[in-house]
């Protein structure tokens, strides 16, 4: 009795058909997942100390994913209305640089911008250098360091906002803040003013538009690919 032999047309179909399972391979970028981020506390401003620059100390969040695709974008302090301020730490060894170089964090710009997609309006603040710590909370109004004169700002409710150590001036005295006008006009977030900038204590108010109760806010922090550091506040849109 003859053999049977595999057409050699159907082996070669069946070997194709294998070695395409085999090589096939997934090109599509991962969602980046969360970088491991300082939290915020509740504790008062308290001085720079001289731990080594860059690092940072806080309690642990629960972990989040950003929806932004954007590098190393963390969350330092979840969707909450803090019921004291809510502090970040970053230990920053003071001068950062040597004389005559800054010796603290400077502010280089605030920006503002809207996302009702995702239901909130966020501002940030970019610093050259380390980052430096910083608190928000709610207070009955915002008032100017050292002389404590209220600071005008639209809407109803207000955040304190408060970097230590940092600053927003060089060495004459001059601002190097590039900054937007300072009525936002946004649903809830609806202005900024700057409150202080004295002895190493950087300080804004921000003007917020509720219904009645206070909205929720969140921290986050980027890096930027020329080493500038920002933190983000964003406040609900509703």
């Amino acid at each position: 009795m003859t053999p049977q032999r595999v057409p050699l047309l159907a082996s070669l179909v069946v070997l194709l058909a294998a070695a395409a399972c085999t090589t096939g391979r997934d090109d599509a970028a991962s969602a980046p997942s969360a970088a491991p981020a300082p939290s915020a506390t509740t504790a008062g401003p308290a001085p720079a100390s001289t731990a080594p620059a860059g690092t940072s100390s806080a309690t642990p969040q629960p972990p989040v994913t950003p929806s932004q695709a954007a590098g190393d974008w963390r969350v330092t302090y979840g969707w909450a209305v803090p019921a004291a301020p809510a502090r970040v730490t970053h230990t920053v060894t003071v001068p950062v640089t040597p004389a005559p170089g800054e010796p603290l964090p400077v502010l280089v710009q605030i920006q503002v911008g809207d996302h009702p997609s995702e239901g909130f309006s966020r501002i940030t603040f970019a610093f050259r250098g380390p980052a430096p710590s910083y608190e928000i909370g709610y207070v009955s109004r915002v008032e100017s360091d050292g002389s404590g004169a209220p600071v005008s700002l639209p809407g109803n409710a207000f955040l304190s906002v408060r970097f230590n150590p940092a600053q927003g001036h060089d060495s004459s005295g001059r601002s190097t803040v590039s900054a937007p006008a300072r009525t936002i006009g946004y649903p809830t977030l609806r202005g900024w003013a700057p409150a202080g900038d004295f002895e190493g204590y950087l300080s804004f108010g921000l003007g917020v538009q509720t219904t009645g109760s206070r909205l929720p806010v969140r921290l986050a922090e980027s890096t930027r690919p020329d080493g500038t550091h920002v933190v983000s506040v964003d406040v609900r849109r509703s």
